[in-house]
C-alpha cells in the first residue's frame, strides 16, 4: 500500500511516500524549486517521490494532508471578527487566498494527480507533527511532546503514543504560543520570522538573561507550562506585517535593524565586516543588549519547556519522549530537556518543522486510521534524490570544470589532505537530507582545529553573521570524548542537540566550539553514511581528531543544494576551494 503526504501552503512544503509503512521517500520542495522555505502545492517533491517508487499516481492508495483546512480557516475568521476594524488587512489578504485555493487541496489533488477526491484524507497539524516522531521511534510507548506557532487552533499539545496508536491528552490553543513568542522576538532582533529563530538562538550565547522581567510581562507562565500572551503586545492576530506593536516597543526599545551588523565587545568586529567603524564601543553596547535580549528569552523558553515535560511526565509516567514542531529545532533548548532528565530516553523528528508533517500525516493513516503496525524506525535522515555519476559528469563538462575519478579510498586520502592544508571542501554524495540539517551528503566541511576556519567559511561562502556556530559531524564512538553529554540518544545523529564542549578540548576544535563553549554534534554511524564515515576516520587516522567542520552546502539565503548543476553553481560562486561530486573531483585554480 502506497501512501502519499503533503505539507504546503504556509512554510515548509514537502511531500513524503510510505509503502505498507515503511519511508520509501521524502523532500523539501525548497530543494527541487530553489525557493527557500518555499510553501507551495509541493508537485515536483511529489513527481520526485512517485519516481523513486517506481509508481504512477493512480498507484497511490491514499494521500493526506497535514493539516485540517476548515479548522484553521475557522480560527483565521475568528481572529478575523475578533479584531475588527485592525484586522480589515488580514481580511483582503488572507480570505481570497484561502477561498481560491487553501480550502480546495481535494481538488488540487484531482486536478494534478487524476485522483478521486475521496482518496484525500486530513489529519491534524499537530497529530501530524506527533505521527511523525512517534511512529518512527524506537520505543514500544512514548509521551509525546509537540511545539510550534499554530497549527489550525493548536500551538502546543501533550500526548501518549502506545503500540501504534496516539493519543493527544492535552493542547494549548492559539493566540497563547510558545512559537509565536519566539518568533515576535525573532522579528525585534532583526531576522525573518519563519526563518531567523535559530539565528536568536545562535545570539543568546553573547548575551546574559538580564531582562527576563521584560519579557515576563509580555507571558505569564503556568506550573504546568502552558503560557498566556498579554496580547496588548502583540499584533499577529491582526497584521499581516507585524507581530507585536508600539507598546512591545516602548517595553523593549526600538528593533534591531534588519541585516545590521552584529558585533560585541567580546566578539570584536570581525576583519571581513571592513573596516571597523569609529563608534565600535557605542554599537557594541547597543547591540550587546539585543544579545541579552536574546538570552533573556532563550532562557524563559527553555524553562518553559522543562514545565511541559515534567507536567507530561505526571500524566503519561513514561519515561520516554518523542519530540516534534518547530521549536524542537532549538537545540539549545534541546540541551536542557537532555540535562534536566525529565525522560530517560528522547526521540525527535529531524525534519521537525511543517515539512515533518508530510511524513507524519502518511503514518498517521497507516497506524492510527488503518490499524497497522508500526513498521520502521527511521535511523537517518538521507530520503531525498540521488543523482547519478552521468548527471554528475555531464553538470561538470557543461561549465567546462576539469575533474578526476578518483577510488573511494583515493578520495578520503586526497580530501583529508586538501583539509589538512586548510582547503575548504564541498562534499555531494548519495541522497539529499531529509530536514534543514546537512548531515554528510550536502555538506561544506572543513578543518575543525584551525581556528581562522570559522571566519574563512563565513566570508568566503556562508556570506552570514558572525555569532551563528559552525557544527561538527564526529566519529560516533568519538562523540563522548568531545561533549559533555553523559549518554548516546537519538537526536545526536540528527544534529538537534547542543553540548558542552569538554573542557580540555576546547584548544584541538576551536572552529566548531561556540562562543559559550558549547557545540552541536552530529553523530556518524557507518553503517548508515559508510563514505562520511570512513572520511573522518581518515581525517582522524591522520590529525588524532575524529570530527570535521560541517556546515550546510549553500550560500546565505539559499536552500541547502539538491542537484549536481546546484553544487557547482554554489561552488563557483563562494570561496570553496574543492568540489567533490561523489567520485568526482575538482578543484580551483
Amino acid at each position: 500500500m502506497y501512501i502519499l503526504g503533503v505539507s504546503c501552503w504556509y512554510h515548509d512544503a514537502a511531500a513524503a511516500l510510505i509503502k505498507d509503512g515503511k519511508i520509501v521517500a521524502a523532500s523539501e520542495e525548497e530543494r527541487f524549486s530553489r525557493k527557500k522555505h518555499d510553501f507551495d502545492f509541493p508537485i515536483n517533491s511529489i513527481n520526485f517521490c512517485l519516481e523513486k517508487a517506481g509508481i504512477n499516481p493512480p498507484d497511490i492508495d491514499y494521500v493526506v494532508f497535514y493539516d485540517k483546512p476548515l479548522v484553521k480557516f475557522d480560527r483565521i475568521l475568528i481572529s478575523i471578527l475578533r479584531n475588527v476594524p485592525r484586522s480589515a488587512g488580514v481580511f483582503r489578504e488572507a480570505v481570497p487566498l484561502w477561498l481560491k485555493d487553501k480550502l480546495k487541496f481535494r481538488k488540487k489533488v484531482k486536478k494534478t494527480l487524476k485522483l478521486k477526491e475521496d482518496r484525500v484524507l486530513f489529519c491534524t497539524h499537530h497529530m501530524a507533527h506527533a505521527a511523525s516522531s512517534y511512529h518512527l521511534c524506537p520505543f514500544e510507548e512514548s509521551a509525546i511532546l509537540t511545539v510550534d506557532g499554530v497549527g489550525e487552533w493548536a500551538t502546543a499539545t501533550l500526548g501518549y503514543g502506545k503500540g501504534s496508536s496516539i493519543k493527544i491528552i492535552k493542547e494549548m490553543h492559539f493566540p497563547h504560543s510558545l512559537g509565536l513568542l519566539y518568533s515576535a522576538f525573532t522579528a525585534y532582533l532583526g531576522f525573518k520570522v519563519n526563518n531567523g529563530e535559530y539565528k536568536v538562538m545562535g545570539m543568546s550565547p553573547y548575551g546574559k538573561p538580564l531582562y527576563k522581567d521584560k519579557v515576563n510581562k509580555v507571558v505569564k507562565v503556568n506550573d504546568d507550562g502552558s503560557i498566556e500572551l498579554d496580547l496588548s503586545y502583540f499584533s499577529f492576530e491582526y497584521s499581516t506585517e507585524h507581530t507585536y506593536n508600539k507598546k512591545f516597543i516602548e517595553l523593549f526599545g526600538p528593533q534591531r535593524e534588519k541585516e545590521s551588523l552584529f558585533f560585541t565587545k567580546d566578539s570584536g568586529f570581525p576583519a571581513y565586516y571592513g573596516e571597523k567603524p569609529a563608534d565600535f564601543d557605542a554599537l557594541a553596547e547597543k547591540n550587546q543588549y539585543y544579545a541579552d535580549i536574546a538570552a533573556s528569552v532563550q532562557e524563559i523558553l527553555e524553562e518553559i519547556l522543562i514545565k511541559m515535560a515534567r507536567h507530561l511526565k505526571s500524566m503519561t509516567k513514561s519515561d520516554n519522549l518523542c519530540y516534534s514542531g518547530g521549536v524542537a529545532l532549538n537545540s539549545k533548548a534541546n540541551y536542557r530537556l537532555v540535562k534536566e532528565g525529565v525522560f530517560g530516553s528522547i526521540y525527535m523528528q529531524p525534519a521537525a518543522t511543517d515539512a515533518g508533517g508530510a511524513v507524519g500525516a502518511a503514518l498517521w493513516c497507516w497506524c492510527d486510521v488503518l490499524g497497522n503496525s508500526r513498521a520502521q524506525v527511521m535511523e537517518h535522515a538521507y530520503w531525498g534524490k540521488e543523482f547519478t555519476e552521468k548527471e554528475m559528469t555531464d553538470a561538470l563538462e557543461e561549465k567546462g570544470l576539469k575533474y578526476s575519478k578518483l577510488s573511494d579510498e583515493e578520495i578520503y586520502d586526497r580530501v583529508t589532505d586538501l583539509i589538512i592544508e586548510g582547503k575548504v571542501i564541498g562534499w555531494y554524495q548519495g541522497r539529499t537530507e531529509w530536514g534543514p540539517r546537512a548531515l554528510g551528503n550536502r555538506s561544506i566541511i572543513a578543518d575543525p582545529r584551525r581556528a581562522d576556519m570559522k571566519d574563512k567559511v563565513n566570508k568566503i561562502i556562508k556570506f552570514r553573521e558572525p555569532f551563528r556556530p559552525f557544527a561538527p559531524s564526529v566519529l560516533k564512538e568519538d562523540a563522548g570524548m568531545y561533549v559533555e553529554r553523559g549518554r548516546e540518544i537519538y537526536p545526536d545523529r540528527f544534529m538537534l542537540v547542543t553540548y558542552p564542549v569538554k573542557e580540555d578540548r576546547k584548544k584541538d576544535i576551536p572552529a566548531v566550539t561556540h562562543v559559550n563553549g558549547t557545540s552541536r554534534i552530529q553523530s556518524v554511524y557507518e553503517e548508515y553514511n559508510p563514505r562520511y564515515y570512513r572520511l573522518i576516520k581518515r581525517f582522524k587516522e591522520k590529525t588524532g581528531v575524529g570530527l570535521v567542520l560541517n556546515t550546510s552546502f549553500n550560500l546565505r539565503g539559499e536552500p541547502i543544494v539538491n542537484s549536481p548543476r546546484d553544487a557547482i553553481k554554489t561552488f563557483q560562486n563562494s570561496g570553496m576551494d574543492v568540489l567533490v561530486l561523489g567520485n568526482l573531483l575538482t578543484e580551483k585554480g
